[in-house]
Formats: structure tokens, sequence, C-alpha cells
């Protein structure tokens, strides 16, 4: 059985992984890889660039999230479905950060400060129930797939690498979605959900060009 040091240091590196450019590796290899290198002009590279910028720090902030409530998790099953989405979202993780570089642009540099913050909800929701806990996940990837279907309307249309990367993600959030549901998630108000879609904004705006 791990010690408090022991998953203290784990969560410390999982955070380190997440936030160093160029650390974290995936499973699987990006969609993007069956795509062409289609050329866009500067304003659509920064357009494309600023949106994948802010799927990345979702992906920072899922990581936190996770990671937050797998360590205060009352049930083993419930921790070890955590872990294992938050492997999974490394996938997403890494195929943003690729495709930002490929776009010439960067990681934002506002993520260690989300990154903390998710981390501090995810522990707390963790701490209160493991039923509201699934429920922020069920809703935070509810939000997440709202974006993703923006984001890929969105972008320039010839942007087929960005879109494709975009897909599988969709795919994969609506699948933890149910996950969390099917696992007693709390199914939250509206009144909560318009709260999270307003706090999603201050992330969103300051990390399209942060």
């Amino acid at each position: 059985m791990l010690s408090k040091l022991d998953k203290a240091i784990m969560q410390l590196d999982r955070a380190l992984q997440t936030l160093t450019p160029r650390v974290a590796k995936a499973q699987r290899s990006t969609p993007a890889n069956n795509e062409p290198h289609n050329p866009l002009d500067p304003q659509e590279t920064k357009h494309a660039a600023g949106l994948m910028r802010i799927n990345h720090t979702g992906e920072v902030c899922a990581q936190a999230l996770y990671a937050g409530q797998a360590l205060t998790a009352k049930l083993e099953a419930v921790r070890e479905d955590m872990e294992h989405a938050a492997d999974e979202e490394i996938d997403h993780l890494v195929w943003c950060e690729h495709r930002l570089y490929e776009l010439d642009s960067h990681p934002s540099r506002l993520n260690p400060l989300f990154y903390g913050a998710s981390f501090v909800i995810g522990a707390g929701a963790g701490l209160i129930s493991d039923r509201l806990s699934l429920g922020f996940v069920a809703a935070t990837e509810d939000q997440v797939c709202v974006h993703l279907d923006k984001h890929m309307a969105a972008l320039p249309e010839q942007d087929e690498r960005s879109r494709a990367v975009l897909k599988q993600m969709r795919i994969d959030e609506a699948k933890h979605k149910q996950s969390a549901l099917d696992s007693g998630g709390y199914v939250f108000p509206s009144p909560v959900m318009n709260i999270m879609t307003h706090v999603s904004k201050v992330m969103t705006k300051s990390t399209y060009r942060i």
C-alpha cells in the first residue's frame, strides 16, 4: 500500500510530466498523422494555434482534475477509473501539444495556474463524495464536448490535421462522460452547468493568446 509520501511523489511526477513540454508520452499515435499538411496562411495558422492552445490547456486541467480526484476518492474502483481516464487524456495532451508545435506555436504560459486550480477542485470534490466527484467529471466532459464541437467548426476548412485530433478527442470525452454517469455520478442542475460555462470562458479567452 502506498504511503502519503509515495502518493505525493506520484502527484508531483504527474504534474511535471503534464506541464513540461515534450515530456508526456502518448499510447496512441496522433490522428493528425492520417491527414495531409495543407498550407495555411498566417492568420489561419494563428487562429488554429489559438484553438489548439485552448484544447491543450483543457487537457492540462483534465490531468489535474483526475489526479486530485484519484487522490481523495473513497472507493478503490472510483480511484482506478479516475487514473485510467487520466491515462487516456495524456494522449489528448500530447496530440494537442504536437499540433501546436507543427503550427509553430506553444502551450499556454498560464498552464501551471490552471493545473493548480483544477487539482484543488478535483481533490475537494473527492473529499466530499465519490458521487459528486464523478458528477463533476461528467459535467466537465460535457463542457469539453461543447468546446470541441465549436472548435471543429471554427478551424480553417483546410486544417484537417487539427480537426482529426479534435474528432478523436470528442469521441473519447463523450465516453468518459458516460462512464462517469454510469458509475453513479451526480447529474448537475442547469444553474451549476451555467456557472461552469462562465468559468470555462475565462480559460478559453485567456489561453487563446497567452
